[in-house]
């Protein structure tokens, strides 16, 4: 029996795999009159009085809702609401298990922007922290930013978290190959949600130089090839890579963006990169190949063509890019500093910290163990500080 029979076996005995718990118990007349009627109308009208108040005496204060339209799941694509379900529930307990947060899945009937912006704004009474999942990019960077200034932390993981990891994944790869990753050209194939924040995080655009370093050379390839300034039909999170990579004006297919390269960022689509590609690029490589479930080459055939180092998002690989190294302990920290949104400042310190993680980096090492829940602590204490 296969990993994915086993898995709807799973679930279809499990009837999912979350629940919610009571953090009370209800033995008695006074047990129920504390949790609920009459002792409760105390708490409503304390917070009544001061809405803060629902961040100590409410399940706000340890909440996060995960948000999804169902648009772009896993490598799945547009399979709706429904469908998405599953992976909310999976992500809710990733929370719980590594940052005992409490999340709750939503997944919402609508692609519109503005209806789903409505929709956050209005649960805000309720979460300490949203967590937005699996929507499609343009739209997913236009709703996070409407969203930035609701009082709470709003975070599209798929690409900050994910872009956290890289970060990580990539100070630590520099110092293997002994070369400073300012010092590097570094090729990004794909420009969705994950990718577009990878490029922002690796040229520092939005982030403050004090702790941000941008890497010596950065491009951007999609399906249509190496991403420049002038190209037709960019939409217009692409026409900010072209203006802030490829600073050659490369044109051309992903070969010809390799071309004497020190690190593939892949989060695109399985089996993409041939031999040509690698030796196109510097001697000994750093290869991610991070699409799911199929990375963009098999490790083996990525170290017999000379990479140096070689991450995957896979588990029965070393080195897994997985952005459960990120999300539970940057939410852990923005929600013990109170803080109002996550900054750009928020995420380069959790990179830093989970770099740092890694005491002597080793080719088969550049990241700590994903089952490692210790990392979220580490992540949530730099978060808490940069807040």
């Amino acid at each position: 029996m296969d990993i994915y029979t086993q898995s709807i076996k799973l679930h279809k005995a499990k009837g999912g795999v979350l629940e919610i718990k009571s953090k009370v118990k209800i033995r008695n007349h006074k047990d129920l009159s504390l949790a609920y009627t009459p002792g409760v109308a105390a708490v409503s009208i304390a917070i009544a009085k001061n809405k803060k108040k629902a961040k100590t005496l409410t399940f706000k204060k340890n909440s996060v809702a995960i948000i999804s339209d169902g648009s772009a799941v896993l490598g799945l694509g547009n399979i709706g609401p429904e469908a998405s379900l599953p992976v909310l529930e999976g992500k809710a307990i990733l929370f719980k298990e590594y940052a005992n947060i409490d999340a709750i899945p939503l997944a919402i009937h609508t692609n519109k922007v503005k209806e789903i912006v409505d929709i956050v704004k209005k649960l805000e009474p309720t979460f300490g922290g949203i967590n937005l999942e699996d929507i499609s990019a343009p739209r997913c960077f236009e709703i996070e930013q409407q969203l930035q200034h609701i009082g709470i932390p709003v975070f599209h993981d798929d690409q900050h978290a994910t872009a956290i990891v890289v970060l990580a994944a990539l100070l630590n790869a520099s110092k293997v190959i002994k070369k400073p990753l300012d010092q590097c050209k570094i090729v990004i194939n794909g420009a969705g949600a994950a990718g577009t924040a990878i490029a922002k995080i690796l040229k520092c655009i939005g982030y403050s130089k004090k702790t941000c370093i941008p890497v010596k050379e950065l491009i951007v390839v999609d399906r249509k090839g190496i991403i420049y300034k002038g190209r037709k039909g960019l939409n217009k999170p692409k026409q900010l890579l072209a203006r802030i990579t490829n600073k050659h004006h490369m044109q051309g297919d992903l070969e010809h963006a390799l071309y004497n390269a020190d690190i593939f960022v892949g989060v695109s689509k399985g089996n993409l990169l041939k031999k040509k590609h690698l030796q196109a690029m510097h001697d000994k490589p750093v290869i991610l190949a991070l699409a799911n479930p199929t990375p963009e080459i098999d490790p083996k055939k990525a170290k017999a063509y000379g990479a140096a180092i070689i991450a995957t998002g896979r588990s029965d690989y070393p080195n897994q890019v997985n952005n459960v190294l990120a999300f539970p302990g940057v939410f852990r920290g923005a929600l013990d500093a109170n803080a109002p949104r996550i900054t750009n400042d928020m995420k380069i310190a959790a990179a830093h910290a989970l770099a740092a993680t890694i005491k002597k980096p080793t080719k088969n090492h550049i990241l700590p163990n994903v089952l490692d829940k210790k990392i979220a602590k580490k992540v949530a204490k730099a978060v808490k500080n940069a807040a």
